[in-house]
């Protein structure tokens, strides 16, 4: 996969030589990173409105399970109350005591497990899988707002034009139905490609089902 575009990799970890390890590892692969020595400076990072991280970037979070303060299953309990681990994939850091506790975290939807010492290759591997991962959700999620967006725009007549055109009918039936002229639906019909940036019933119909 080629780097994501404005991607940010966060490590958190208490042992400052495996964060210098992995930021070198990353400066290599061009993906750019920032450190955290606790998992309580990167949650204060994440409440703060100038912090490192925007909810509209792609990123992915290296995790240590163990360290001082607020632990990393701790940090990844948070960010599942605050539904974050689509957008930011959470990737543990183990030792190998650890191993049982983060195999039960990806069942709760951490993304992977690292045992160290780890591979440099398999988890750089991980880490692209992670931010392509989070621009997808990012993108999907970009995708249902102008969705949205464009269905309010939308006026009652045209909603109703909109369904009909979706179930396949031709415009004389759906003029029939609405009791209106065949002129005027082709007008609204129009006006809802138009809002809606399509340029057939099908198409329509796919955005509608989210295809």
């Amino acid at each position: 996969m080629q780097p994501t575009e404005d991607a940010l990799v966060f490590i958190v970890d208490d042992d400052a030589g495996v964060r210098e390890a992995l930021a070198w590892l990353l400066r290599s692969r061009r993906l750019p990173s920032q450190s955290f020595d606790s998992a309580d400076a990167f949650a204060e990072s994440l409440i703060t409105s100038n912090g490192p991280w925007r909810p509209a970037q792609p990123g992915c979070l290296l995790l240590d399970v163990r360290m001082p303060g607020m632990s990393g299953l701790a940090l990844f309990e948070q960010l599942i109350e605050r539904q974050l681990l689509d957008v930011l994939p959470v990737i543990f850091l183990t030792g190998h005591a650890d191993v049982p506790t983060a195999v039960d975290s990806v069942k709760r939807g951490a993304f992977d497990f690292c045992e160290k010492p780890f591979s440099d290759n398999a988890l750089v591997d991980r880490i692209e899988q992670a931010l392509a991962r989070s621009a997808h959700t990012l993108q999907s999620l970009r995708t249902k707002q102008s969705l949205q967006h464009n269905l309010a725009d939308l006026t009652e007549r045209e909603r109703d034009v909109m369904h009909l055109v979706v179930e396949g009918l031709p415009n004389k039936l759906i003029a029939d139905q609405l009791d209106i002229s065949v002129r005027t639906v082709e007008v609204h019909r129009a006006r809802v490609f138009d809002k809606m940036n399509v340029k057939s019933a099908v198409e329509l119909a796919n955005l509608l089902r989210g295809e």
